[in-house]
């Protein structure tokens, strides 16, 4: 744990003035050659929900107060997260071709029987089929590597990045004919994914907040998780999770009609996510036919302790029979 202090204290100092001024980063995975980009989203308030034709579980529309953080330029890719996944592949990306015994220690996905990146490729593209727990360890393997706090976004910090102050269907308005200058969708994906970035960012510099992958919340789903906050302000809520299933999704998919692509519109995760999926009891860590999910980092300005931080990460994952 000495190193992961130590990494603490060296990514502090190397970020000091991006936290001071809540800027744009790039953050360096320690000992490798890999990195990946933060964009500062500012704090503030908003409605969060939808009222006209909306959906049952969109409702009521509500404020929420939201604390400033940073959110991943990109969905996660491969890129940075199968090193996570590897132990042989991180040593191959590894400076000095080692890997620190902390983070040796972080427990990695059992292998895949399967081709989890299901043929669509793995350089720039969004990592894929990961579960809810996969997820939050990945963050962990982060940390362990780099001393920062990084997190799955809860529902609301995710629609209020998507929305980037705006209050219509999509970022850049109602109009769904302008959505394939913003996504990847099931109008324009031929079927699969695209390498993140191929398409125009939303105001807050976020490419791919809709389509291409449905993103990973923190949240447990609820359909009237809204109701306990009509007429009062909500402040950066967040539904614990304390079951397997169904937790919150967001964004839409390269599968996902223009509808499911609005700001307001929730998913949720499925037990038929693992149907296929021939181990007793089935895995932790992937959902062999959810080809459609993947995730995006978060970093609060103000990071937690670290008993705080491993509490988040730590967790026993809850077995699927």
């Amino acid at each position: 744990m000495k190193r992961v202090l130590f990494f603490a204290l060296l990514a502090g100092m190397q970020l000091t003035y991006a936290q001071e001024k809540h800027e744009r980063y790039t953050q360096q995975i320690e000992g490798t050659s890999l990195t990946f980009s933060m964009e500062a989203i500012p704090g503030g308030e908003f409605q969060m929900g939808s009222a006209s034709g909306a959906n049952a579980d969109e409702k009521p529309v509500h404020k929420v107060k939201i604390d400033p953080f940073w959110m991943g330029t990109y969905e996660v890719t491969w890129n940075i997260f199968e090193p996570f996944l590897y132990k042989d592949f991180e040593v191959t990306k590894s400076t000095d071709g080692k890997v620190p015994a902390e983070v040796d220690a972080v427990t990695r996905p059992t292998k895949p029987y399967l081709d989890m990146t299901f043929g669509f490729g793995k350089d720039g593209q969004p990592a894929l089929a990961m579960t809810h727990y996969n997820a939050i360890q990945f963050c962990k393997w982060l940390y362990v590597r780099t001393g920062v706090f990084y997190r799955l976004p809860t529902e609301a910090e995710w629609e209020y990045a998507c929305r980037a102050g705006s209050d219509k269907a999509y970022f850049f308005g109602d109009d769904a004919a302008q959505l394939g200058e913003y996504a990847v969708f099931q109008e324009n994906a031929d079927g699969k994914t695209a390498k993140v970035g191929t398409k125009k960012a939303n105001p807050w510099g976020l490419y791919d907040i809709l389509g291409n992958v449905s993103e990973w919340t923190y949240d447990q789903y609820a359909e009237d998780f809204y109701q306990q906050f009509a007429d009062k302000v909500a402040d950066n809520p967040v539904n614990v999770p304390t079951q397997l299933y169904p937790h919150v999704v967001r964004g839409g998919s390269f599968e996902s009609a223009a509808i499911d692509l609005r700001s307001a519109a929730r998913g949720a995760s499925d037990p038929m996510w693992k149907q296929l999926d021939p181990q007793i009891p089935k895995s932790n860590w992937w959902f062999p036919e959810a080809p459609f999910v993947g995730m995006r980092l978060v970093r609060p300005v103000k990071q937690p302790s670290h008993e705080e931080i491993m509490a988040y990460y730590d967790k026993a994952p809850i077995k699927d029979f």
